[in-house]
């Protein structure tokens, strides 16, 4: 008889093949992601998609044919004691050995009165980039999903006035040889919540006080929504968004920016 680790593990690359497991490995493979001998530091948050991306990376550890190292850590920027019991509850659970530090992001991002949601994000990859260094680590991999994607990509266009996506990997530009890795970069996050709840499984939000006290910024919480209104008339929004940061008709922009620089459509438009 399985026990309750076995059984959730089982379900991933079971009930949930098609949609978790396929495409976590279809990015893994097509990106590149993981090389013989990474050493990678899964960063858990305590929600369900890291939670999930921790359990693959074991599954793909177990059954893949690369030799990789890993090691999990979560980062403890200052939460409420039942908060943070949740976190290591679900651990246990879920059998990943999690390495905890601590910071005082919530202390500092508390007092800002704008962007707090920004500084905090930028702060967290700082103190997990650094961590992860100090563990002998060449990467760190975050639980971001294709919805994150396609969110990221309205919200350039509709608030940022640019096309900008969110890549599946990226150098660090502070931590020389550091690498950050979405694993989950195709799958769908209906799947994620669809794989939480088969399996009883709860997790925490973002468990900041902003969040609490309704302050945080909801432009992504709008994009999601519009997103799966659109949805409802054509299921084949999400994938088209996503499509179209593969296939960028240069031509056809007005400009481009590479290297901090900007290129106008005129600039060879008459050579």
């Amino acid at each position: 008889m399985l026990t309750r680790k076995q059984e959730i593990e089982r379900s991933i690359i079971t009930r949930f093949r098609k949609d978790i497991w396929r495409p976590f490995t279809k990015a893994i493979r097509d990106y590149q992601l993981i090389q013989e001998g990474d050493k990678i530091a899964v960063c858990i948050s305590g929600g369900k998609d890291s939670m999930l991306l921790a359990k693959c990376m074991e599954e793909l550890k177990k059954h893949g044919k690369v030799n990789f190292d890993l090691c999990f850590i979560v980062m403890n920027p200052g939460y409420r004691s039942d908060i943070y019991q949740q976190i290591e509850e679900n651990a246990r659970v879920l059998g990943i050995d999690i390495q905890v530090f601590q910071s005082n992001i919530f202390d500092v991002v508390d007092k800002q009165e704008s962007s707090p949601c920004y500084l905090c994000a930028r702060m967290r990859r700082g103190f997990l980039y650094a961590r992860a260094q100090e563990l002998g680590c060449n990467k760190i991999a975050l639980g971001h999903h294709f919805d994150d994607v396609i969110e990221t990509i309205l919200l350039s266009i509709f608030y940022g006035g640019e096309y900008k996506s969110m890549p599946p990997k990226l150098w660090s530009t502070n931590f020389n040889g550091m690498e950050l890795i979405r694993p989950l970069y195709l799958v769908r996050e209906s799947f994620i919540i669809q794989w939480a709840k088969y399996n009883n499984l709860k997790f925490i939000n973002c468990a900041c006080k902003f969040t609490d006290s309704s302050k945080v910024d909801s432009k992504r919480l709008e994009m999601k929504k519009l997103i799966n209104e659109l949805e409802k008339r054509n299921p084949n929004i999400g994938a088209n968004i996503f499509k179209s940061s593969e296939n960028v008709n240069i031509e056809t922009i007005l400009g481009i920016k590479k290297d901090g620089q900007k290129f106008s459509f005129l600039d060879n438009y008459d050579k």
